[in-house]
C-alpha cells in the first residue's frame, strides 16, 4: 500500500497501491442496507473524472512511481458480499 484516503488535487484516493510495475488507484463504496442499491453504481461518470484527476495529481506528486502502469478498480460492500471491478472504467 502506497497510500490511503489521499488528498490531493482536491479530490480523495481511497487506496493507492502497487503491484509490480502497476499503481492501483482503488475507490471502495459500502452501502449498509438491501433497498439502497448497488454500491459500484455510485460510481458515476463523473466521480471517475474526479478519480482520474486525483490520480494524475498523485502521480505527479510521486515522480518514482512515473513509470508504472496505472489502474483503477472500484470494490463495493454491501447486502454482505464484496465485488471487486478490475479495471472498472
Amino acid at each position: 500500500m502506497l497510500d490511503a484516503n489521499a488528498w490531493i488535487g482536491g479530490y480523495e484516493l481511497d487506496l493507492v497501491l502497487r503491484r509490480g510495475r502497476t499503481v492501483v488507484f482503488c475507490e471502495v463504496k459500502s452501502k449498509s442496507g438491501r433497498g439502497l442499491g448497488d454500491p459500484l453504481e455510485m460510481v458515476t461518470a463523473e466521480k471517475q473524472r474526479r478519480l482520474i484527476q486525483a490520480a494524475e495529481s498523485w502521480l505527479a506528486a510521486h515522480p518514482e512511481h512515473s513509470e508504472c502502469d496505472a489502474r483503477f478498480d472500484v470494490v463495493g460492500v454491501g447486502a454482505g458480499r464484496v465485488e471487486h471491478l478490475r479495471q472498472a472504467f
